[in-house]
């Protein structure tokens, strides 16, 4: 039966283990930079204008929030990193979180990695990006941001992204637009074919 994105609801934040969701249903991490617009995209992905809160300020989101879909799967949003105004102390906080919840085995069912179609992703990106392939866990890159591209610059930047990313062949890299909505079908197939 085909899963119903739009029937979405927010379960809850974690702020350290204790919090973890660990119920065995598949669990669809997503992960990006402050301002890669990770938000907008899992709100496109559910058909919803606020859902998963867009912050005016980057780095908001200090938690990992739990999202139920359709009572079958979870969209699990982890905190956005490499914001600058973020004091040293929350940033040692994130990382503690985040090493936490890389080691726990049986977490993440699939990986979504958001990077910044426009530029060479981050060496942030490549660390997150190290931390998903290290689980041994699919991975789907998204290059969000796909409509603020010219079309001769689409395939040279998905090239750049696969390069730097050191993406093999199987990994899927989707160029998307939370703006548009371009690429919200393919991920959202890969996203329900991680979870059958």
């Amino acid at each position: 039966m085909a899963i119903n994105y739009n029937r979405a609801e927010f379960i809850r934040s974690a702020v350290e283990k204790a919090g973890f969701i660990r119920d065995g249903r598949p669990q669809i991490t997503f992960a990006g930079r402050s301002n890669v617009g990770k938000s907008s995209v899992i709100n496109r992905l559910l058909g919803r204008k606020n859902f998963a809160r867009v912050g005016a300020t980057p780095g908001k989101t200090t938690q990992i929030n739990y999202f139920l879909i359709d009572e079958r799967l979870y969209f699990t949003d982890l905190p956005g990193y490499g914001y600058a105004k973020v004091s040293q102390a929350e940033r040692d906080r994130w990382g503690a979180l985040m090493e936490t919840y890389f080691a726990e085995q049986g977490l993440i069912s699939a990986g979504v990695l958001i990077v910044d179609a426009r530029h060479k992703p981050t060496a942030d990106d490549v660390t997150m990006c190290d931390w998903f392939k290290n689980t041994g866990c699919p991975l789907i890159v998204v290059a969000n941001k796909l409509d603020k591209l010219k079309k001769s610059e689409i395939e040279p930047n998905m090239a750049r992204i696969r390069d730097t990313l050191a993406l093999d062949d199987n990994t899927l890299l989707i160029p998307f637009s939370a703006e548009k909505g371009t690429g919200k079908a393919e991920l959202l197939s890969a996203v329900s074919r991680c979870c059958e």
